[in-house]
């Protein structure tokens, strides 16, 4: 046995070597508790930690321990590669390096004082706690993280061009493992020089790269740093391994012992390189001799071995590694500390330096030689996904989730191998190559049409409809669905390796192809600027082929973004077809969901395809609907950027938020991608959104675009960009002048536009790549130029746009000091091997700090609101005209929702007031009211009326919406002023007229108490005589009736009954007086024509130019004419067809145009109002009917008509006034007899007495059976008390039903444009032609009815229940107000002296405000002295009341002082009812008088619908005015124009005309087609004009069903 094996036996050696393992793991664990990461050691970091918006980063302070592993990571992803010497707070006095000694006392000698100097302190004082060193900081991140953050990790340090761990030791089982998943996304690019091809350009994934590798091993301990010699080799600005005189090295370091490390070289392509080619070189950290592993697999993979050794001697423990060296076939050198000789090359490959009193910079330099002679000849490659194979280690790849998303992955890359690159994307995800292009190009031109507008159209949806049926034809394609079903069916994790495995695959497959082009590219960019600056007759060739080769790299380009493009294609086009969702071998319908994950866990999600130029609205919608599904509609601020393509965009946003957008060479962002970024909880506080949500864009002036298309292309995406964000980044790279205002004149109109639509959005300029950005004197010149050419361009912009600005400032809020930032340039040296500028990052730190801080002063918006802005933005750039039409778009959408709002107000106030007026009606009614004053109803209102001035208050001054909302408080805040104040005088009128018929009552109502008194004493004698005599209820009645005539005739002897009236008489006779022949009026009586002249649809048979009576007469006896003719040989065919064609054109020409039917119907709607309005200020309720108001009615219409022809170059036939007056007389009649039955039973005592009869009845029939004075009483206040308490319960029913309707009936909820859509879904249900036209006509008259209707039915069908319900409630409302008073009446009189008089007075005063009670004679009941008794027999009889009143029919509803469709008419019928002088569509404004707004409409129709055509044609329009306004096309505004007016100058084609805002659109809205298709008979007939030549039905059309129709109204 040796002596080695001896000593490792003994057991005391053991425990000597437990001892340093459990000090280790002892150590290893406060290391982790120092830096608060002991509770994270299963890997528990995650990116989620740390992608986050938090509080910012304080780049000079000292960190405490605790806060150093979060810092790092913070700083790392920032690309600030200081993270790594990041100034430790100390945490303790302990950790103090420094001790202050007392003052010295004077006393001591200088002697004493010198010997205390050099004494030791070790003994005597404990050893400080040392900081932690920075690799310990990293290392121990790099344990802590997930598989996800260590990759990031590693990523961005090797942006930081720092070394990244290649073999990592377990801190605890020492267990070696190879982080190959983290180095998967990191790619390397350098330059090669070739003397044949010159530089070439070389980009590959670092795991694939196939390079040289020079491993570097310590062995023994040495002086000298080999970490610091590496540096030399590789850069020598840039510490790439950390070394023991970086900043904040310590000589404790617990976790790099053992860990070897990785970096590599890129050569530039420049003479003065280290190495021409690209070369690994691996450090193993710690001595070599106690790391076999690690030091036994390095010299395996190595190319060079490079070895450093304090000294070279025999008896080194060193010897033996050294010896199997040597024995190797692999070049070595040797580095000895100790050793001063020069380079000695022993043989070929092996080398030995001594590096004693040498120079860093000469030892490197003399080994740079070595590594260059040797790799000048052949060498073995080095790959790292080798390492994978090397046994006894651990790959980070081999864990379950990784794998299992490598193996998805490659299942799905499997499918493209041996596939040319170029062709990929057209043969797996053919949806978004040349049928998505295609259907853009289409879509857009669907805005610009010319010519047949509607038939472009159709043509075009046909072509549109067709390129969906092909993508979805081709949708299924087996990648595709593998790709799918993994996005599905994968775990969170294994979906995130999933992804990230598919892009590095896809990026392998593409690399190659993508270097050749780009090389190719580049080769042939150099050759048209030389053929420019030459003026070269090939230069057109060139530029040829070089659009050739950027059509090929847009081919080669793969990545995930393409495959999430190709679901939304897929997505749109099912979903515009109207597939179901389950159909096939993929479940489209759950895509948006899909991408809804992804977008939420990080990912980008594009946002406008790049390619096409479009924005998939259908899929985007679908996406941000998920997504609000998921979070809910959270607040988000859209941050979004916008500069020069390769300006540094993407990369910045990156190192601001650490995100993903793409940023590698022939990657540059395509379109515009959005990304999330959640706010930390401890920042929501500050901050008024959950989510920062990212918009990075595809540069400005693209080289892929030219000309013409790259100022449309950027100004579209300027446009888009800054309309969507809050804030956006105006990035400008470098200072040259011509391309700076190239970008600010697009910024510029761009933020013009906004301000234009009423957008807010704040802007910061980022001048990126400055040179000097210390000099603030340079800088404030900069700033002071820069707002010189942004004046400059905003002067321009405004001119443009036509608006006024004289500077930046007027169009945007900009400070010039605050609002630009200057950016050093990103790397810090030359690339490929410099490191970013810590100054970048710093710049990006202060960068985000200001966006915050601006974005804490905003709201910004809701994920539903950015999702609308992107459909208004979109929508709007497609239109010529974007600010009128994105304008219009917006101010729809927040205007329609204020109308919501107002109509809200307004009904608060109108409900209050119904109720006001019951309770001030019942007062009148009980004599408790005799006047009413403005003031006292103003007082009433007082509350009611500020609640809803707060209630707008609020509204107006919501953050979201104030700037848009700000145009229009001042009109409806005048305006609901007005309406309150209309209403309470409306009151006022009611109530004064309900005073009047009191007052005019006033003789009767005096006599009724004395005439009651009479009836009751004769009732209550006939009783005493018949008391014992009739024996049953029969007999009784015949008794009672045989004697009431008589008492009748008696009370009422000396009063004139009121006589009945008739009408139909005193018609005549006035319309005799009027000079009227009476053949003619009994004529025009009989045939009754009259009734539907406000909806006759043809007024030429009126014209004194025709010839008979009516049209069908006139056609029958051209047609026995014309066979007469023929029977006596006189014509022949072609003479009778010419003869034909002759009269019909003279009759059309004898026919009134559209114009002069409408200022008819016109005419006769004026005339009927009037006398409506008559009708209705004659006092006829409180003083009866007279002739003359039918006289002056009569006399109005006949002026009216003389008026109306004077001013019209044709005469009215004189039976037009007949018809006309008639059609007055019999609308006014219903009225008229209502108001003068009302008087009558008010005001005729016969009629009153009679109308008691019943209720007599009931009295005599009680005495008849011997009932008490009580009981009697008891029955006639209960009867006196029925009626009343029926009406109140139908008046408060009434209104509860029409607010139950108005706030959950959705006919009733909204604005006038949802009444509007279900007006027409009704007359589409019904499909009856006449209804259509009496809509056009009369469309206010129309929506009455529809109201009507849909009250009834809701009451009758729909809601029966539950209007019972509501009807039941107020009636036991009724009831406990009842018993109240009664009870209350009972408890007054029991506290003192009472009689019948004093309860009934306090009863009555219990009900005044809710029920009225007629006065009662109580001298018959004076008799009664028990009130308790009265009390039960009036609750007794009651319940029998109410009861009774409870199963009454709802029909009786009707009876309700004021009807619930009468309110809900009232309240919804006072907008504007205009229609639309081309197709006569109803202004939708719920504001009757909106001025100065003008008369607009969602969707208008068909003109051709009421009857426009091509002059001088048969041929029916089908065009919609609405494509109209933007065609080249003309029309005349009157019969007798003799002036074409351009469409597009519409407004100027007089008053009409003018007063409408007709908004461009697609005319999309099925609902008009299918009526035109529906209809198309019956609108030939009535018109007698056909949809023929021009005006021909698109086939299209055709094909459109009526629940299409129906469904398309929802988007109004």
């Amino acid at each position: 046995m040796s002596l080695q094996d001896y000593l490792f036996n003994i057991p005391s050696f053991k425990l000597v070597e437990l001892s340093k393992e459990e000090q280790c793991r002892r150590e290893t664990e406060t290391l982790f508790n120092r830096l608060h990461l002991g509770a994270k050691r299963q890997q528990t970091l995650t990116p989620e930690d740390f992608l986050q918006i938090g509080p910012a980063l304080k780049q000079q302070s000292d960190t405490p321990e605790k806060d150093l592993a979060h810092t790092f990571l913070q700083r790392l992803m920032i690309l600030d590669y200081r993270a790594r010497y990041i100034p430790v707070k100390q945490d303790s006095a302990e950790v103090c390096q420094f001790r202050h000694e007392p003052d010295v006392v004077d006393d001591e000698t200088e002697e004493s004082i010198l010997d205390d100097f050099f004494s030791s302190t070790e003994d005597s004082e404990p050893k400080p706690k040392t900081n932690v060193h920075p690799m310990d900081v990293q290392m121990a991140v790099f344990h802590c993280s997930d598989t996800f953050l260590r990759q990031n990790m590693i990523t961005k340090l090797s942006q930081c061009q720092y070394a990244l761990p290649l073999l990592v030791p377990d801190p605890v089982s020492k267990d070696i493992e190879c982080p190959l998943w983290a180095f998967r996304q990191i790619r390397k690019s350098w330059k090669l020089t070739d003397k044949s091809k010159g530089s070439i350009m070389k980009s590959m994934p670092v795991c694939k790269a196939e390079t040289p590798m020079v491993s570097f091993l310590r062995l023994g301990s040495a002086s000298l740093s080999k970490s610091q010699l590496l540096n030399n080799l590789i850069n020598e600005r840039h510490s790439t391994f950390f070394h023991r005189n970086c900043p904040g090295s310590t000589k404790t370091c617990y976790l790099m012992d053992g860990v070897a490390e990785i970096a590599w070289y890129c050569p530039a392509g420049k003479p003065n390189d280290s190495f021409t080619d690209f070369i690994a070189f691996c450090n193993l950290h710690g001595d070599a001799l106690c790391f076999d592993k690690q030091r036994d697999i390095l010299i395996e993979k190595a190319s060079i071995n490079v070895v450093l050794l304090p000294s070279l001697k025999r008896g080194d423990r060193s010897k033996t590694v050294i010896s199997s060296l040597l024995k190797s076939s692999k070049p070595l050198i040797c580095l000895i500390a100790d050793n001063d000789g020069n380079l000695v090359q022993k043989k070929s490959g092996y080398y030995k330096i001594g590096l004693k009193d040498k120079s860093q910079s000469d030892a490197s330099e003399e080994l740079k030689g070595i590594i260059r002679n040797i790799l000048s000849g052949s060498f073995d490659s080095f790959q790292l996904e080798t390492l994978a194979q090397v046994p006894g280690i651990r790959v980070d790849e081999e864990n379950k989730i990784c794998q299992k998303g490598k193996a998805a992955a490659l299942k799905i890359t499997s499918l493209l191998q041996d596939m040319d690159v170029s062709k990929i994307k057209e043969k797996m995800l053919p949806c978004q190559g040349e049928l998505w292009h295609e259907w853009s190009r289409i879509t857009k031109q669907q805005y610009h049409l010319k010519g047949d507008i509607e038939k472009e159209k159709c043509k075009n949806q046909e072509k549109l409809e067709e390129l969906r049926q092909r993508q979805r034809a081709a949708s299924c394609s087996d990648f595709m669905q593998l790709f799918i079903n993994n996005l599905s069916s994968l775990p969170s994790n294994e979906k995130e390796c999933f992804l990230k495995w598919t892009q590095i695959l896809l990026d392998d497959l593409s690399t190659d192809d993508l270097a050749r082009i780009l090389h190719r590219y580049d080769k042939k960019w150099s050759e048209v600027l030389a053929l420019k600056k030459d003026k070269s007759d090939q230069l057109k060739n060139k530029q040829t082929e070089l659009e050739e080769m950027s059509t090929q790299l847009q081919a080669a380009t793969f990545g995930l973004e393409h495959i999430f493009r190709e679901m939304g294609q897929i997505y749109e086009a099912h979903e515009s077809l109207g597939t179901e969702g389950n159909t096939g071998r993929m479940k489209w319908c759950d895509y948006p969901a899909l991408a809804a994950e992804l977008m939420i866990s990080g990912h980008p999600m594009e946002l406008m395809d790049g390619d096409a130029g479009h924005v998939p609205l259908t899929w985007i919608s679908s996406l941000l609907d998920e997504v609000i599904k998921k979070l809910g509609d959270k607040q988000v601020f859209v941050l979004s950027v916008l500069g020069v393509q390769s300006s540094g965009k993407s990369t910045m946003l990156n190192a601001m938020f650490g995100l993903q957008f793409a940023v590698s060479a022939g990657r540059c962002t395509k379109g515009a991608f959005m990304q999330l970024v959640k706010v930390s909880e401890e920042m929501k506080n500050d901050l008024k959104f959950d989510y920062v949500l990212v918009v990075d864009t595809e540069g400005l002036r693209a080289l892929q675009l030219a000309g013409n298309t790259t100022l449309h292309h950027d100004n579209e995406l300027a446009t888009f960009v800054i309309g969507v964000g809050n804030m956006t980044l105006i990035n400008i790279f470098g200072e040259n002048p011509a391309e700076m205002q190239d970008v600010l004149q697009i910024v510029v109109q761009a933020i013009m536009r906004m301000k234009n639509v009423k957008l807010s959005p704040s802007c910061v300029f980022v001048h990126q790549n400055v040179t000097d950005i210390a000099a603030s004197e340079k800088n404030m010149d900069g700033k002071r130029r820069l707002q010189e050419k942004l004046d400059q361009m905003a002067q321009l912009a405004a001119k443009e746009e036509g608006c006024d600005a004289k500077s930046f400032s007027d169009i945007i809020e900009f400070d010039v000091q605050e609002d630009v930032k200057y950016f050093a340039q990103l790397w810090e040296g030359s690339p490929p091997m410099a490191p970013p500028n810590p100054g970048y990052s710093e710049s990006v730190q202060e960068l985000k700090n200001t966006i915050l801080s601006k974005a804490s002063q905003s709201d910004g918006m809701t994920l539903s609101q950015f999702k609308h802005n992107i459909g208004y933005l979109w929508k709007a750039l497609l239109n010529e005209n974007f600010v009128f039409s994105f304008k219009n778009t917006l101010e729809i959408a927040v205007y329609r929702k204020l109308e919501v709002q107002y109509g809200n107000w307004t009904w608060t106030l109108r409900k209050e007031l119904l109720t006001i007026e019951n309770q001030l009606h019942n007062r009148i009614e009980n004599g408790n009211h005799d006047m009413v004053e403005l003031s006292y109803l103003h007082k009433e209102m007082s509350k009611t009326y500020e609640d809803v001035r707060k209630a707008m208050a609020t509204y107006f001054d919501d953050k979201n919406q104030k700037e848009m909302l700000v145009q229009w408080r001042g009109r409806f805040e005048s305006k609901i002023k007005d309406i309150h104040e209309e209403l309470v005088k409306a009151l006022k009128r009611k109530l004064d007229e309900v005073l009047q018929q009191k007052n005019a009552c006033e003789k009767l109502d005096k006599k009724k108490p004395e005439f009651e008194n009479k009836l009751l004493q004769k009732s209550k004698e006939l009783a005493l005589q018949l008391k014992d005599k009739a024996t049953n209820e029969r007999e009784l009645q015949e008794q009672f009736n045989h004697v009431w005539d008589g008492w009748v005739t008696e009370l009422t002897a000396d009063t004139e009954p009121i006589k009945d009236i008739n009408l139909q008489e005193d018609q005549l006779s006035i319309l005799l007086e009027l000079g009227i022949e009476s053949s003619l009026i009994h004529e025009r009586q009989k045939r009754g024509k009259y009734k539907n002249i406000a909806n006759c649809g043809d007024y030429s048979k009126y014209d004194t130019r025709t010839k008979h009576q009516d049209p069908c007469e006139e056609r029958q006896r051209s047609e026995d004419e014309r066979v007469s003719k023929n029977t006596t040989g006189q014509s022949d065919t072609v003479l009778d067809s010419v003869w034909k064609k002759v009269t019909n054109q003279f009759a059309k020409q004898q026919q009134f145009c559209f114009q002069e039917q409408q200022q008819i119907r016109a005419l006769i709607d004026k005339v009927y109002n009037q006398a409506e309005s008559t009708i209705q200020g004659k006092p006829l309720a409180t003083r009866g009917y007279s002739s003359t108001y039918l006289e002056e009615m009569a006399k109005n219409v006949s002026e009216q008509v003389k008026e109306f022809q004077s001013q019209q170059s044709y005469d009215l036939k004189k039976k037009f006034t007949v018809d006309l007056l008639l059609y007055v007389f019999d609308a006014t009649s219903k009225n008229i007899l209502e108001s003068h039955n009302q008087f009558k039973a008010n005001n005729d005592l016969r009629y009153y007495v009679n109308s008691k009869k019943e209720q007599f009845y009931v009295i005599f029939s009680s005495f008849c059976k011997g009932h008490s004075s009580a009981v009697v009483f008891a029955e006639m206040i209960c009867d006196k008390l029925k009626d009343s308490t029926v009406q109140a319960v139908y008046d408060k029913t009434a209104i509860d039903l029409a607010g139950e309707m108005k706030c959950s009936f959705s006919p009733f909820n909204g604005n006038r444009v949802i009444l509007e859509k279900h007006v027409l879904k009704s007359l589409a249900e019904k499909e009856d032609f006449q209804d259509y036209m009496n809509y056009n006509r009369h469309p206010r008259e129309h929506v009455k009815t529809f109201i009507k209707e849909e009250v009834k039915k809701y009451i009758f069908t729909e809601h029966k229940d539950s209007t019972k319900s509501l009807l039941k409630k107020n009636v036991q409302d009724i009831r406990g107000l009842l018993s109240r008073a009664l009870h209350k009446a009972t408890e007054k009189v029991a506290q003192g002296e009472a009689n019948i008089n004093m309860w009934l007075e306090g009863f009555s005063s219990e009900l005044k405000d809710q029920l009225t009670l007629d006065t009662i004679c109580c001298q018959t009941f004076s008799d009664i002295n028990n009130f308790d008794f009265l009390e039960v027999v009036v609750k007794k009889r009651l319940e029998s009341i109410i009861e009774e009143i409870t199963a009454l029919p709802l029909d009786d509803l009707e009876k309700s002082r004021v009807r619930p469709d009468k309110i809900l008419i009232d309240q919804l019928c006072n907008g504007c009812w205009v229609q639309c002088p081309f197709c006569r569509a109803v202004c939708t404004n719920t504001l009757g008088d909106h001025s100065p707004d003008k008369h607009s409409v969602p969707f208008h129709r068909p003109s051709g619908i009421i009857g426009w055509h091509f002059s001088g044609t048969v041929e029916l329009a089908i065009d919609f005015c609405t494509t109209l306004v933007t065609s080249d096309r003309s029309f005349y505004p009157k019969r007798d124009s003799d002036v074409w007016i351009p469409y597009k100058l519409y407004h100027t084609a007089g008053p009409e005309y003018e007063s409408w805002k007709i908004t461009a659109d697609e005319s999309k809205l099925i609902y008009w087609k299918w009526f035109v298709c529906k209809f198309q008979k019956e609108l030939e007939d009535h018109h007698e004009l056909r949809f023929k030549g021009r005006g021909e039905i698109p086939s299209a059309w055709r094909k459109h069903t009526k629940q299409e129709a129906i469904a398309s109204l929802d988007e109004m």
